[in-house]
């Protein structure tokens, strides 16, 4: 199957395994540029324009970008030219990933990599050729918008206590419960979806299952209302009597949480080097501003406090890209990298905290309206610390790393 790109698209993927520089200089080689210039082209052109819209309305069309980006490889850059991809390794996902920060806004980023990163690797890795055709390829082209279905009112960052079932009956599941937190949830047309598909072990009995979302019995409850990530909707959805065939298991049953934890890795070391540019946007809009913003007769930068704390911010980012690269790099390699990509979303999330709190205030009164992209990024951003395993959680994986968690 010919790249869903074609043409100049299909060309780049091609020329750009063809001139890979190996696993040590992961991220920022000719290579990793050229992909991540023809990205900020569409960024430019067909995102930012309208992203102020986008946020208002709390909404951003889904199926309108994720078919630009489809169709110029950009929803599988590391997924098999078979399906659709490109066919690179992970560092170019990780290079269009940091590229995304151009974007204005955290919600649009935030659903792309639910798209490319989160809902179809497990699909990628072990669903059937039957699977991939049916769900997969249409995702990489941007035909379809999907959604990731793990987290539950009562459970978020403990993925074992989910409680939505799905129970075998003849050749289908018939699926009961409900998903809380879904992005994209309201505009998807399917859900990789964890279940509990037996009464064993939390750690054995769940499976994931590609779920169509026009299905008899699945309810949107609502789009919920949030303090950031205003373009990305985000929906409750309950799951009543919901019957789908047993073909559309993904890998063996009851393997479901074994590949969700197997995916953390990427998705953590994606939201990090998403984080890098919006840091890096905002303390330069803040140099910008205060240099020109006069209080008692010289300018705010010129105090110390300010260029300091700025030095020191810039400082802390350029800490966090190194060791967002070096753990890109021994992930390329094939090794694993839990404790670095733990340490590295733990670290973006509390420093992009620090990064925006920090300009927010050299903006005065200014920093506190909604007409600064300084204000967005301190809302949108804040989820960085909970989305995906909380800082909390990292703390306790990399203890276990440490081997200086207690134990049960």
């Amino acid at each position: 199957m010919a790249l869903r790109g074609g043409g100049r698209w299909a060309r780049l993927g091609s020329a750009l395994r063809g001139r890979s520089s190996g696993p040590r200089d992961a991220g920022d080689t000719p290579q990793h540029r050229d992909l991540r210039d023809a990205l900020r082209k569409i960024i430019d052109k067909e995102i930012n324009p309208f992203v102020d819209k986008w946020e208002e309305e709390g909404q951003f069309p889904a199926h309108k970008v994720f078919k630009i980006l489809g169709q110029a490889g950009f929803l599988g850059v590391d997924k098999p030219t078979e399906y659709g991809g490109m066919g690179l390794d992970f560092s170019y996902n990780i290079a269009v990933a940091e590229e995304l920060g151009n974007i204005r806004c955290g919600g649009i980023t935030m659903a792309i990599g639910v798209q490319a990163g989160m809902a179809t690797p497990a699909l990628t890795r072990f669903g059937s050729h039957e699977l991939k055709k049916e769900f997969l390829v249409p995702t990489i082209a941007g035909d379809f918008v999907a959604c990731l279905g793990v987290s539950e009112p009562g459970a978020g960052s403990d993925v074992a206590n989910i409680k939505t079932t799905a129970v075998r009956k003849g050749d289908e599941y018939v699926i009961n419960g409900g998903k809380m937190w879904i992005t994209s949830g309201s505009q998807a047309d399917w859900m990789c979806l964890l279940a509990n598909t037996s009464k064993g072990p939390p750690h054995r009995n769940k499976s994931l299952i590609c779920l169509p979302m026009n299905l008899p019995g699945i309810h949107i409850a609502k789009k919920i209302d949030k303090l950031g990530m205003r373009s990305s909707d985000t929906a409750q959805i309950f799951f009543e009597d919901v019957r789908v065939p047993c073909k559309n298991l993904i890998g063996e049953e009851g393997k479901g949480f074994t590949y969700q934890m197997l995916q953390f890795q990427e998705e953590r070391l994606w939201g990090a080097a998403t984080a890098l540019i919006p840091m890096e946007t905002i303390i330069q809009e803040t140099i910008e501003y205060t240099r020109q913003r006069k209080v008692f007769g010289q300018p705010v930068l010129h105090n110390q406090t300010v260029h300091f704390r700025l030095a020191e911010l810039a400082t802390e980012v350029e800490l966090l890209r190194s060791l967002l690269r070096r753990a890109v790099a021994l992930y390329v390699e094939g090794n694993d990298v839990t404790k670095f990509a733990s340490m590295a979303k733990l670290k973006a999330g509390r420093l992009i905290r620090e990064v925006t709190d920090s300009c927010l205030q050299f903006w005065g009164g200014m920093g506190f309206t909604s007409e600064v992209l300084v204000s967005r990024f301190y809302r949108d951003f804040r989820l960085m610390s909970i989305g995906g395993g909380t800082d909390e959680t990292m703390l306790s994986i990399i203890c276990k790393y440490m081997d200086i968690l207690p134990r049960k």
